[in-house]
C-alpha cells in the first residue's frame, strides 16, 4: 500500500496557472479528486501519472520522490495504473490481450492467463468476454477491462480520469460500485478524478475538494458534507444556498425569518441551507413562507423543487426534495419552510 504525497505542486499552461502550491496526502484506499471542470483535476492527475513536469512542488510515491527533485521519474518507472475517461481500450486487441498487455511474463504464459482470469473475476465479468473485441462491449464493461488492465501488472497506485462521465446514470451507478469493490479488494490506492457530488461521496474514502487550483477541504466523505469548510464547500457538495444573515446569540434573522445555527458566532453570517432541511407546505400555511415555484426536476423516486422566497426582505431560492407525488407546476405559489439547525459562517469567509 503506497502512500502519494503532493507538495507544493504548481502548473501554469502560458499566463494561466492551473494549480496554485497544491498539497494533497492519499493514503491506501480510495480518494476522489471533486470540482468542476476546468478547475485543475485532470492536470494534477497528470502530473502524478509523468504525462506532465510540474513548474514547482514534489511528488512522492511510497519513499520514492517521482517529480520536484532533479530528473523526474518516467511514466512507465512509477508503477501507477492509469485509466482515462474513455477506457482508451487498443482496438485491434481483444479483451485477454488488452488485460495482459502490461504484464511481463504476456498473454499466453501460463501465468499471464492466469493473471487475466482473475481480473476479470475481480472486475465482475464472465471469463468469456475475454475472446471479445472493445466495440462488442457496453461502455460499462468497457470500463471495467480498462480498470483490470490497470490492476493487472499489480502497480503502487491507480489513477482513474472520470472513468464513468460518458456512462448512462444507471449504468455509472453500477460500475462505480463494481469498480469501487475491485479497488478494495486488491487494497490498493486510488485517485478518482469527478465532477459528480454523488459519485465521489458515495464511492470514496477522502475527498477533496478543489476549485481555480487550489483544494478547499480534504476529509471524509461525511466530513466534507456536515462539516464543510467553506460556503463554497457547502454549494457545491451539498447544493445549499447561501443566504446572508445577521447572527446573535445562537440564532440568525435574515429573509428566511428567524432560524436557530450551528457553526458561527454574532455578527454578520451567511447561511447554508441544504434541500432536505427546506419542506414545502400549502401556500396559506402560517408557519411557512410564502414562495413561487420557479423550476421542478423529476427523478421518478423523488423531484427537486427551486423555489423563490417572496418578501419585503428581498427574494431568496431554495431547492427542496420533495416525494415524487404532488409535485408542485413551475409558477405554482407555495409555503416554505427551514427545519433544524442551519449551517452558518462567518461572512468574511466567502
Amino acid at each position: 500500500m503506497t502512500t502519494l504525497r503532493v507538495t507544493g505542486l504548481t502548473k501554469s499552461f502560458g499566463q494561466v496557472r492551473v494549480l496554485d502550491g497544491v498539497d494533497l496526502v492519499v493514503p491506501a484506499g480510495i480518494t476522489a479528486v471533486l470540482g468542476a471542470s476546468g478547475c485543475g483535476k485532470t492536470t494534477l492527475l497528470r502530473l502524478v501519472a509523468g504525462f506532465l513536469e510540474p513548474d514547482a512542488g514534489t511528488i512522492r510515491l511510497g519513499d520514492r520522490v517521482v517529480a520536484g527533485a532533479g530528473r523526474p521519474v518516467p511514466p512507465r518507472g512509477r508503477r501507477i495504473g492509469y485509466v482515462p475517461q474513455e477506457g482508451a481500450l487498443f482496438p485491434h486487441l481483444d479483451v485477454t490481450a488488452n488485460i495482459a498487455f502490461g504484464l511481463s511474463s504476456g498473454r499466453r504464459s501460463e501465468a499471464g492467463r492466469r493473471r487475466v482470469q482473475e481480473m476479470l473475476d475481480l472486475v465482475e465479468l464472465p471469463r468469456d468476454v475475454g475472446g471479445r473485441q472493445p466495440h462488442e462491449l457496453s461502455g460499462g464493461q468497457q470500463q471495467r477491462v480498462a480498470l483490470a488492465r490497470a490492476l493487472a501488472p499489480a502497480p503502487d497506485m491507480v489513477l482513474l480520469d472520470e472513468p464513468f462521465s460518458s456512462l448512462d446514470a444507471g449504468l455509472r451507478e453500477e460500475t462505480g460500485r463494481a469498480v469501487a469493490r475491485a479497488l478494495r479488494a486488491t487494497e490498493a490506492t486510488a485517485v478518482l478524478v469527478t465532477h459528480d457530488q454523488g459519485e465521489a461521496l458515495s464511492l470514496a474514502d477522502q475527498v477533496a475538494v478543489m476549485a481555480a487550483g487550489r483544494f478547499l477541504q480534504v476529509a471524509t466523505p461525511a466530513a466534507v458534507y456536515l462539516d464543510p469548510a467553506s460556503p463554497a464547500v457547502a454549494s457545491f457538495v451539498g447544493h445549499a444556498a447561501l443566504v446572508p444573515a445577521q447572527a446573535l446569540a445562537g440564532s440568525a434573522t435574515s429573509a428566511l425569518g428567524r432560524v436557530a445555527i450551528r457553526g458561527a458566532g454574532d455578527g454578520r453570517v451567511l447561511l447554508a441551507v441544504r434541500p432536505e432541511q427546506v419542506t414545502v407546505t400549502a401556500a396559506d400555511d402560517p408557519s411557512a413562507l410564502t414562495a413561487e415555484v420557479l423550476e421542478v426536476s423529476f427523478f421518478g423516486h423523488d423531484a427537486t423543487v427551486r423555489a423563490r422566497v417572496l418578501g419585503s426582505a428581498g427574494p431568496v431560492d431554495l431547492t427542496a426534495r420533495v416525494s415524487a407525488t404532488g409535485v408542485p407546476a413551475p409558477g405554482a405559489r407555495i409555503g416554505v419552510r427551514v427545519d433544524g439547525d442551519v449551517l452558518a459562517f462567518p461572512e468574511d469567509l466567502s
